[in-house]
């Protein structure tokens, strides 16, 4: 038997037709993921930094989605700033404190493709917030975290950025939460829904793979 990992999670070869009881190896970081803030420099002395420590309210709460989904399909590379939220909350109002703020690319519509990745020679080109962004939503808004369907909450060119992979630094840096690897934001309403999304309780654990559930109103 060998358990092999996919994006969705774990693939079990089960081996006896009449007990099920076996083991599996991954990364905390696999598939859709949850990231603590002890998982980045500049969390990780903070209290309830791992995932067998975060507060149980924390692990259920409203969500936002952005639709960025036009502008990352014709630019990979498409960075949500300022504006872009700016002019997202003219219509849809303020961004709430302790809401999970989801960016939507489709971006997980190419999972199955090598576009998911998107590497050259020169960096990964995939979509994702600016440090100006990211900053705004930590300090300004008071998220309680920043989903996207990427690899990262980082874009792929963010190890350029100042700072580098600004969504690490300043969300963790906050005591805030990172989720990636999501699907079905093209599902949800822009604003209305709840996330469920508790990670493993690993002892000490930077991360945990999960599957996220959102409540919306029928």
């Amino acid at each position: 038997m060998r358990a092999v990992a996919h994006r969705e999670g774990v693939r079990i070869r089960r081996a006896r037709p009449s007990l099920v009881l076996e083991q599996f190896l991954l990364n905390e970081h696999t598939g859709t993921h949850f990231d603590a803030p002890i998982h980045w420099v500049t969390g990780k002395d903070l209290v309830n930094n791992s995932v067998d420590t975060l507060l149980v309210q924390e692990l259920v709460g409203p969500a936002l989605v952005i639709d960025c989904s036009a502008d990352s399909a014709a630019n990979p590379d498409f960075l949500l700033d300022i504006p872009s939220i700016e002019r997202w909350e003219a219509t849809n109002g303020s961004i709430d404190k302790g809401s999970w703020v989801l960016m939507r690319t489709d971006w997980s519509k190419h999972s199955r493709s090598d576009r998911f990745k998107n590497m050259d020679e020169t960096c990964q080109h995939t979509p994702g917030p600016t440090p100006e962004a990211v900053r705004f939503l930590v300090e300004d808004r008071g998220i309680r975290g920043f989903g996207t369907e990427t690899i990262g909450t980082d874009a792929g060119q963010a190890h350029s950025m100042n700072p580098p992979y600004p969504a690490h630094h300043y969300l963790h840096g906050a005591g805030r939460y990172g989720l990636q690897c999501l699907t079905n934001l093209d599902l949800l309403p822009t604003r209305g829904a709840v996330i469920i999304c508790p990670p493993l309780k690993l002892e000490r654990g930077s991360g945990s793979p999960l599957r996220v559930l959102a409540l919306v109103s029928a």
